[in-house]
């Protein structure tokens, strides 16, 4: 496959890992030439330690910390690996404020032009604001092979991990087994 997220998605890159990167949390033109440009962002998938090591350089947190904290939250992170439905977002169209700070435990921030973060205000009222308040800012994903020692989900195929972080602040999880 041609495609390294259509690979990685259908189960051929299991020593990868994707990224998405937001245009709101990283404008930074250089690295669409490194992965898939997408109408908010970039993917880009390469190997485990790479990933990793472009994961810290893109957002200022190490990437398996990051994950472990997004364990702690379920939200819905979209097979595209681009949008998903942050479990503070509220089905009403108000937005609660996240109980949930970021994986360092720092305020939500977004990226400058000049590479500083600033503090990112979480808006109210109509859905357009909600859904900025509750955009995915960059994801983080690897997959695992199938496993039917452990049982479970792994026993039924292999499954893709997912971590994504909230314009609201809040981190949260997904994972799902790849449809063959």
């Amino acid at each position: 496959m041609s495609d390294p997220r259509a690979a990685f998605l259908a189960g051929d890159r299991l020593d990868d890992v994707a990224l998405f990167l937001a245009d709101t949390y990283v404008d930074d033109e250089r690295l669409k030439s490194y992965g898939e440009p997408v109408e908010d962002g970039v993917v880009i998938v390469v190997d485990g330690e790479r990933g990793r090591n472009a994961f810290a350089a893109a957002t200022n947190t190490d990437a398996m910390e990051f994950a472990r904290a997004a364990m702690d939250r379920e939200g819905v992170i979209d097979e595209s690996l681009t949008s998903g439905t942050c479990p503070d977002s509220s089905a009403d169209g108000s937005s609660e404020p996240s109980a949930v700070s970021q994986a360092d435990g720092s305020e939500p921030t977004a990226a400058c032009e000049d590479g500083r973060s600033e503090p990112t205000a979480v808006s109210e009222g109509d859905d357009g604001a909600e859904s900025a308040a509750h955009s995915v800012q960059f994801v983080f994903a690897f997959a695992e092979a199938e496993n039917q020692d452990v049982g479970g989900i792994y026993a039924e195929g292999d499954v893709v991990h997912a971590y994504a972080q909230c314009a609201c602040g809040t981190a949260y999880s997904d994972r799902w087994t790849i449809d063959e």
